[in-house]
């Protein structure tokens, strides 16, 4: 006798992966990118050593001086890359976690600790491949502080990086190295921490309380992903941000630009951009995991036949 063969198959389970995925990125990014934007901008910026009027000494500065120099609008600079990636982006995330949780059991009957870790890590790897050139193109636009009547559009700084730079490591993949450590990094430790934490909580029967449950474990893995991969985030921004001096690259290389930072502005330094990027990613990371967890729940269930 055939034994028949149980859940959905890979190409169905793929697209429910893929859909959930991208439904959940899409709704992150939309709500969460001023915090995006407010993180890059404490990256970029250099103490200065006389008085300047317009260093940001916190969020709420920050985002009062880009209203008021900038416009309301200015908080969602650079969102249309993201907008376009972030959908095959977080589907590749999810999909690629999904793929190699197979290849990291070391023998185990069932997911560990170390599989989520390790699956994460690598998915990070090859989120951060494909996102990179839009990354590039997005801190471009994010460290622009002119009015957004003034600045060029997504177009014609893609176009511009194009035309002086090019398609490779010193164009739309420059900094490639740094955002791949960065994605891995924060991926190996959301992905290990939110499954692992799961797995120990029992499900509960009040939907209200499962999906604050959720929504608890989510946030306290974006958030602590986010503090352990910040030095990589920072070393990112001053590679694919403007340069202190035009005509000279002073950021390159990851760990080189780690090394400057810490030498010259000091270990805290390295973790500029971290009040921001939890509020950011700390919210961000409960509402794409919970997002993502009932659209592949819904999907699984809307196409079982």
């Amino acid at each position: 006798m055939v034994q028949q063969r149980e859940g959905p198959g890979l190409l169905k389970q793929a697209a429910i992966q893929i859909g959930a995925g991208g439904s959940a990125g899409f709704v992150e990014v939309c709500i969460m990118h001023p915090m995006d934007l407010v993180k890059t901008r404490f990256q970029l910026q250099v103490k200065p050593t006389a008085a300047d009027p317009t260093y940001y000494t916190g969020i709420v500065d920050c985002m009062k001086k880009m209203y008021v120099s900038e416009g309301f609008g200015a908080y969602w600079k650079g969102i249309i890359p993201p907008i376009i990636v972030e959908t095959p982006k977080r589907a590749v995330k999810f999909f690629t976690f999904e793929q190699y949780k197979q290849f990291f059991l070391f023998g185990a009957s069932s997911p560990t600790p170390l599989t989520f870790s390790c699956a994460g890590f690598f998915a990070g790897v090859t989120e951060g491949a494909l996102v990179n050139p839009f990354e590039v193109i997005k801190v471009q636009l994010q460290s622009n502080r002119k009015k957004m009547k003034e600045s060029p559009s997504t177009i014609l700084v893609t176009k511009e990086i194009i035309r002086t730079k090019g398609l490779g490591l010193n164009g739309l993949y420059k900094g490639l190295s740094a955002t791949v450590l960065r994605n891995a990094v924060f991926n190996s430790v959301y992905f290990g921490f939110y499954h692992s934490v799961k797995s120990y909580i029992p499900l509960n029967n009040d939907p209200w309380l499962e999906f604050f449950t959720k929504v608890g474990i989510g946030f306290t893995s974006g958030t602590l992903a986010s503090c352990l991969n910040i030095p990589f985030d920072v070393a990112k921004s001053r590679i694919q941000g403007p340069q202190p001096q035009p005509d000279r690259v002073k950021y390159k290389g990851t760990f080189r630009t780690i090394a400057i930072v810490y030498r010259e502005e000091g270990f805290r330094a390295l973790y500029k951009g971290l009040l921001p990027k939890v509020v950011r990613l700390g919210p961000g990371g409960a509402i794409m995991l919970v997002v993502y967890d009932y659209m592949h729940h819904f999907l699984t269930h809307k196409f079982a036949n």
